[in-house]
């Protein structure tokens, strides 16, 4: 009983041996397999570190104003006979655009006439009958006075009736009316705003700062959401000669060429002011930059050859870099790189340096100095 227990033991004993071996044996073989495995290498987009040249621009937002603009209105009252334009029509220096009813005043000015007729019949007789003593100096002074009155009421009957009749001051285009046929206006009652669109201004303002860099005649751009596909052109046309003290801003004003019509006073818009020196800058995409607390880094592209296989493949080298200006997609880099040098331009995240990489750079983005996104 006894020898059939140990021999029991002694065979569980083995297969115990065998089973630790056996698993030993594999755990030894997964960890050379390890040992000797390299990691596939990484899919990454890349660019060429190119020389550039920039040109500083000081940037704004602004409104646009016209050159000439004014809200139309009664200078005198009366009942609207005659309106001679339309809503958003463009109308000439002169061009009529509405009559108030004269009909009162007509009729005073055919009774001035006559009283005027009279006044000059009687000076007339006056300096005839003057010279032979059969009038007085005082009567004939009288009838002198009587004739400038006479002139004088006529005069301003006329100019009443003129501001009856609206005409355009300038060349513009109107806006919508604010009256109707029939309508009766008092002194001071709105008609319609006419404004002057080409060319336009746009105002803005900048630090007080940046005043050192400011020159009447440079060059402006301007752009809109309204029109996102087009930029404006102009020049700085005036700076004003003192500093707001609230905001220590200075206020600009810009011209702009306006010819189709597309930039309506009030509407807001970006202004980039272009500074006459030009920079030469490395700039690359700022999306290959990995920024961390101790220092920003790029990964260069760099060919080595594997000492086992003897292929040559393209491994990571991370480089810290001191970074500028920024602009759209691009930033300016100041140290750590040098023209001709390939960098990983996405993903940088993920990468380590000395990391084996693969370049494919058919997904690769678009960087645009002035990007716009679709969905804007």
């Amino acid at each position: 009983m006894i020898k059939k227990v140990l021999l029991t033991l002694a065979g569980l004993l083995l297969l115990i041996g065998a089973l630790a071996g056996t698993k030993v044996f594999q755990f030894k073989t997964m960890f050379a397999a390890d040992a000797d495995a390299t990691p596939p290498p990484e899919t990454v987009t890349t660019a060429e570190v190119k020389p550039d040249t920039w040109q500083p621009v000081l940037t704004a937002v602004g409104s646009v104003a016209a050159v000439q603009g004014v809200m139309l209105s009664a200078e005198e009252a009366g009942t609207v006979r005659n309106i001679a334009f339309e809503s958003g029509a463009a109308v000439k220096t002169g061009e009529l655009l509405l009559d108030l009813d004269t009909s009162v005043e007509q009729a005073q000015l055919r009774s001035a006439v006559a009283s005027a007729d009279l006044a000059r019949a009687n000076l007339s007789r006056a300096r005839d009958l003057r010279p032979k003593n059969l009038m007085s100096q005082a009567d004939f002074e009288a009838a002198e006075a009587q004739a400038k009155q006479a002139n004088a009421q006529i005069d301003n009957i006329r100019a009443i009736i003129a501001k009856k009749t609206l005409r355009a001051p300038f060349a513009g285009r109107t806006g919508i009316r604010q009256v109707n046929l029939g309508q009766f206006l008092n002194t001071g009652d709105p008609i319609v705003t006419l404004q002057s669109l080409d060319p336009v201004y746009v105002d803005f303002s900048l630090p007080q700062q940046r005043l050192a860099q400011l020159e009447v005649g440079m060059a402006v751009q301007v752009t809109t959401d309204a029109f996102p596909d087009q930029r404006f052109e102009g020049k700085l046309a005036t700076i004003n000669p003192e500093v707001e003290a609230a905001t220590r801003n200075v206020r600009l004003r810009a011209t702009l060429d306006n010819r189709l019509g597309l930039l309506r006073p009030g509407m807001f818009v970006n202004v980039a002011a272009a500074l006459p020196d030009v920079e030469k800058v490395l700039m690359i995409p700022a999306t290959a930059v990995l920024y961390a607390p101790y220092g920003d880094s790029v990964f260069i592209i760099e060919e080595k050859k594997d000492e086992k296989t003897g292929a040559v493949g393209k491994v990571l080298n991370q480089k810290f870099v001191h970074l500028g200006k920024t602009r759209g997609d691009f930033v300016v880099v100041t140290d750590g790189l040098s023209a001709g040098q390939t960098i990983v331009t996405t993903g940088v995240f993920k990468l380590r340096n000395g990391m084996a990489v693969v370049v494919n750079n058919q997904l690769a983005p678009d960087f645009q100095i002035a990007p716009k996104p679709a969905n804007s």
